[in-house]
């Protein structure tokens, strides 16, 4: 990335989304350690020309398969239903993330279609 690409990346982590300053992403710390593992927020997307919402995380590898991805996943959830009161919520998974797919079906989204650049769109 150039300075201007990284600069633009940090102000839209810090102040949220430019045009949607409620989504964004945040850190994502590990109760346990308080260690910083990934990153997890609600990003603005369109798809097939709709305005869209992701539950979107991503974890560092060594925490992969303790449930934490689960864990980010609802917490979004919820916040993007309770506080923010969004009707539907979608998750972007790269197609054969086996672990990512269980995590949607795990919040209670389900499959609805094949999405462009090999990803499998779940909407809840």
């Amino acid at each position: 990335m150039t300075r201007e690409e990284t600069r633009a990346a940090l102000e839209w982590f810090l102040n949220g989304h430019p045009d949607h300053p409620d989504l964004g992403l945040w850190a994502t710390v590990h109760k346990e350690t308080d260690r910083f593992v990934g990153r997890c927020g609600l990003l603005p997307w369109r798809i097939d020309e709709h305005p869209e919402v992701e539950d979107a995380y991503l974890l560092a590898k060594r925490y992969w398969g303790q449930g934490l991805g689960t864990e980010a996943a609802q917490a979004i959830l919820d916040y993007g239903f309770e506080q923010l009161r969004l009707s539907r919520l979608s998750c972007l998974v790269d197609g054969g993330n086996l672990a990512s797919i269980k995590v949607a079906e795990k919040i209670g989204m389900t499959f609805e279609k094949e999405g462009s650049h090999d990803k499998e769109l779940f909407f809840l």
